[in-house]
């Protein structure tokens, strides 16, 4: 079956070429000029990826992009016409999965759409795994007053359900099962990631950010999720 892929750009030219390639690649593509539209579009079909400009009439794609992380789990991949750091946190910080700079070559492009439909087919591998009704101790692992169900992916804290994305859980078991052990950004990247993830390692310090405020305290002083100066983070329980 071809992944379906949204494409959000009003720039006509860069549109049809995207879309042009796309469809090359035996994808299934469609367009959209503007952010309200690509509201309607992705409400209305599923997509396996939606690629979004920023700079979009009527809403931008930062807008575009907060709207639809409340309501899916679609990958997300920004288009930016600028370099600027706030560009690529502010657009991680709204739910996108990744991001790459205009001008960019299509054979980058196509890259990063590989990656990232590649992690999600293996996601909904997973999830297709028979999950017992009642899970086991040894199904949880327990920190405190964090728990973590390894069967049914969700995190209680206090006995309350949180609300994590697919890719926080993913962050925060990793760190979990090796607790105590300094991780480097790049291992995290790796085994949370993928080995062929082309983004950059400042993806981890904003899920890193994420997950501190839904599971620390005092989230500017972590205790849980620890920074280990000049190599990554480690796990305290």
């Amino acid at each position: 079956m071809k992944s379906k892929l949204l494409i959000v750009e009003d720039e006509k030219a860069l549109r049809e070429t995207l879309a042009y390639n796309l469809t090359n690649e035996g994808y299934e593509v469609e367009i959209c000029a503007d952010g309200i539209s690509a509201l309607e579009v992705a409400r209305k079909t599923s997509f396996d990826l939606i690629m979004l400009d920023i700079m979009l009439p009527g809403m931008d794609g930062f807008e575009v992009c907060r709207v639809l992380r409340t309501e899916m789990n679609t990958p997300i991949l920004m288009l930016t016409a600028r370099d600027d750091e706030i560009d690529r946190v502010v657009g991680l910080e709204v739910g996108a999965d990744d991001y790459i700079v205009k001008p960019f070559s299509m054979r980058e492009l196509i890259a990063r759409v590989k990656a990232m439909l590649r992690r999600v087919r293996i996601m909904r591998e997973e999830a297709t795994i028979i999950q017992t009704p009642e899970p086991s101790s040894k199904e949880i692992l327990q920190f405190g007053d964090l728990a973590i169900d390894t069967i049914r992916r969700e995190v209680r804290m206090r006995n309350k359900n949180l609300e994590l994305q697919p890719k926080e859980y993913e962050l925060l078991y990793f760190l979990a099962i090796n607790r105590g052990r300094a991780m480097s950004r790049d291992k995290i990247l790796e085994d949370v990631w993928g080995w062929d993830y082309v983004g950059e390692s400042r993806t981890v310090d904003v899920h890193i950010r994420w997950l501190r405020q839904k599971i620390e305290t005092d989230p500017a002083n972590p205790a849980r999720l620890v920074t280990v100066r000049g190599s990554g983070y480690r796990f305290e329980g």
